[in-house]
């Protein structure tokens, strides 16, 4: 957030903190959401890097367009496991993934 709308909001009352305040996240949870939001954003980089459309995923880890949608957008009701299964699928060894998520 620029600092000069939260200097606006502060003024008005409001006040500015983490997602993780708001949603009182242990920092566990924090930390898992963090991963998964990781991973699914390295999904869909191999994805384009690879040049496959969703629906050429989809295929390849017999699931659907929408899943593979959903994985990369992080929803919650997406697994881990497809996602590492749809990661695992473009070629993504150990390494990447640790790579993916400890950035």
């Amino acid at each position: 957030m620029r600092v000069n709308k939260r200097k606006k909001l502060k003024a008005a009352g409001w006040r500015v903190g983490s997602a993780e305040e708001f949603l009182s996240l242990t920092s566990d949870e924090s930390v898992y959401i963090e991963m998964k939001l990781a991973l699914s954003h390295s999904l869909r980089e191999r994805r384009l890097k690879k040049k496959l459309s969703q629906s050429e995923l989809a295929k390849l880890v017999h699931s659907s367009q929408s899943r593979v949608a959903k994985m990369e957008a992080g929803d919650p009701s997406v697994s881990m496991d497809l996602i590492m299964k749809s990661l695992l699928a473009l070629g993504a060894s150990p390494k990447d993934v640790a790579k993916a998520i400890s950035t």
